[in-house]
Parts: structure tokens; sequence; C-alpha cells
């Protein structure tokens, strides 16, 4: 069970570097099958985020914040079923 909880804490910490490192290149084409697949799957975690978070003039703090909660989660789930 551990290590399941490791690969998907990796995964939605990758996932979230790519939606990051997308947000660099304006030129992105959004009518990708990869672009869509990486917004799907992080938006349900960052836009809560955002809402909450006070907006800043140049720079997103919320995948920072996304990445610290999965973190956090993962960490007390490990805890949990060791």
């Amino acid at each position: 069970m551990g290590q399941l909880i490791q690969a998907i804490g990796t995964f939605m910490y990758l996932i979230i570097l790519a939606r990051v490192i997308l947000s660099w290149f304006p030129n992105v084409s959004y009518n990708n099958p990869i672009v869509q697949f990486i917004y799907a799957v992080t938006e349900p975690i960052l836009s809560p985020i955002r809402r909450i978070l006070p907006k800043t003039a140049m720079f997103d703090f919320t995948p920072m914040v996304a990445i610290v909660i999965i973190f956090v989660i993962q960490q007390i789930l490990l805890l949990l079923f060791r």
C-alpha cells in the first residue's frame, strides 16, 4: 500500500510540475490531448487553492501550496498504512 501511495504522490508532483512548465510557454496548443490531460488532472486540485490564496501580481503560488498539501497528505497516509 505504501508503494501505491508514493506512486500517486509522485505522479501528482510531476503532473503539477508539467503544468507549471506549460505555463511558461504562452503558445502551447490547448487542443493537444496531453495538455488537456494535464489540465484535467490538475485543475480540480489547483482551482480550490487558487480561490483561497490572495492574488499576486506576477507569481502564482498555487502549485507550490498544492505540492505541500499533497506531500502532507502523502506522509499522513504512509503513517496510517504502515
